[in-house]
């Protein structure tokens, strides 16, 4: 078992933004369990809390950006980056302005001021987001595109293509968090020249320089040119005076870029809610590609954590209690008896399964020529299957009754048609007190939940 972790002690960062170009105060601070890493706008009258959230994104041009009441933060990808190979699962960031610090285009300050203030573990158990099978996701719009692939830890890798030589293919890959400090948090945020007019009329790069990005030319500039392009965007810094790579210094590594995308990917990866196993490979990764991804997979282990609690139903084992089975305990009969075996029954659970026929009494007035099957029938039939564990515990069952008192938060999912097969799950949410049931159903249909809700029910011995 691994338990969640948070900071053990605050750590407060200053610097500018990249984009906005406003010198802001961040100071992260421990969080409680289960609570997530989330933002607050302390220069807010009421400190907006923000989620780091995919469904609070504002926007991913450039940067990750959530928002809420209309107050945003931008950049967010860098620390959320050092907070997932860190291994931080629960932590409140207190900004007093609209973006993080960039500093030099890397993780590296927030890595270790993170380090720095230390980890404490706490009681809650960390909740995986993992899948058991290899799927793609493919953004149509960008052309990026993720392969996932089952693994019992996150392997990440970035495949870049950029057209030209400047980068042309280039390959990163992280397989564990050990090698992130040295290997993949020094890799700087990166722009072409080409691009730096765009950015700056869309209103971004205002706090951009050579210091905290690495600028690519498609061409070699000759010392003039390289002092008229630092002039109009107004570099800040030493820069060399001929080559495709602008910074003094070059590179820090050959692949540098495709390292980068992968401290991205890792930080929007983040706003999951929680950590991820898998492999992925990642083709021409982009924060808006990185984003409808991570959206994807919460999405998708969602549907399946649902089906977790899915009973298995083989045709081939003999039920617990058939049909007549069931008949000796309910008083129910053609036209009512809405479920037509048992094949799982013990103390606080019970599974029965319904045959939906076209020969169904109901189905000539409920929708004629087109049958549904009805979902307050599945509310019946779950009952019915409640009845069976709720008799199942007094003495001559075929001497009590079930009468139901109420339902509650009943959801209806999907359709159900003739030809499917109803597997009908109730689990006891409280012990069975002066006859009083309340249990949760469930009404599957293959992969599908098609109905749930809360059933309350009395048992009484008839007089």
């Amino acid at each position: 078992m691994e338990n969640q972790r948070t900071i053990a002690k605050s750590a407060t960062l200053k610097g500018i933004g990249l984009h906005l170009g406003k010198m802001v105060t961040l100071t992260l601070l421990p969080a409680g369990p289960n609570s997530g890493v989330h933002f607050i706008r302390v220069d807010s009258e009421e400190n907006i809390r923000i989620k780091a959230s995919y469904s609070n994104i504002v926007s991913t041009k450039r940067s990750t950006n959530i928002e809420k009441d209309g107050y945003e933060i931008h950049t967010i990808e860098h620390l959320l980056s050092a907070l997932h190979a860190l291994k931080i699962h629960n932590v409140d960031v207190e900004i007093d302005g609209p973006e993080c610090p960039i500093f030099d285009g890397s993780a590296s300050a927030y890595f270790d001021a993170i380090k720095e203030a230390g980890v404490e573990e706490q009681e809650s158990e960390i909740e995986y987001i993992y899948f058991n099978e290899s799927f793609q996701f493919e953004d149509e719009e960008t052309g990026s595109t993720y392969q996932y692939m089952p693994s019992d830890k996150l392997v990440l890798h970035s495949l870049l293509d950029f057209p030209g030589k400047t980068i042309g293919k280039q390959f990163a890959k992280l397989e564990n968090f050990d090698g992130y400090q040295t290997e993949i948090a020094p890799a700087r945020t990166f722009a072409f020249v080409k691009e730096l007019e765009l950015l700056q009329q869309a209103g971004l790069i205002k706090g951009g320089s050579i210091e905290n990005a690495v600028v690519f030319a498609e061409k070699e500039y000759t010392a003039e040119a390289l002092n008229n392009l630092a002039e109009k965007f107004k570099f800040r810094g030493e820069y060399l005076t001929e080559g495709q790579i602008i910074n003094k210094g070059g590179l820090r590594f050959n692949n540098e870029p495709a390292r980068h995308k992968l401290l991205d990917l890792l930080g929007d990866l983040y706003l999951a809610g929680g950590p991820i196993k898998g492999e992925i490979i990642a083709t021409k990764p982009g924060h808006k590609s990185n984003v409808k991804f991570t959206e994807q997979l919460v999405k998708r282990y969602r549907s399946i954590k649902k089906l977790k609690g899915k009973p298995v139903y083989d045709e081939n084992v003999e039920p617990i209690l058939d049909v007549e089975g069931i008949k000796s305990l309910l008083p129910h009969r053609f036209p009512f008896l809405m479920v037509d075996k048992i094949i799982h029954l013990e103390k606080e659970l019970v599974v029965g399964i319904k045959s939906v026929t076209v020969n169904e009494h109901f189905f000539l007035g409920h929708f004629p020529g087109n049958p549904v099957f009805p979902g307050v029938m599945q509310m019946e039939g779950l009952a019915q299957t409640g009845g069976i564990l709720a008799l199942s515990q007094v003495e001559e069952p075929e001497k009590w009754d079930t009468y139901f008192l109420k339902m509650d938060n009943v959801k209806f999912k999907h359709i159900v048609k003739p030809g499917d097969t109803l597997i009908y799950k109730m689990k006891l949410l409280t012990p069975i007190r002066r006859g009083i049931v309340h249990m949760q159903g469930t009404a599957y249909v293959g992969n599908k939940i098609v109905s749930e809700g809360e059933l309350t029910a009395r048992i009484l011995k008839r007089d």
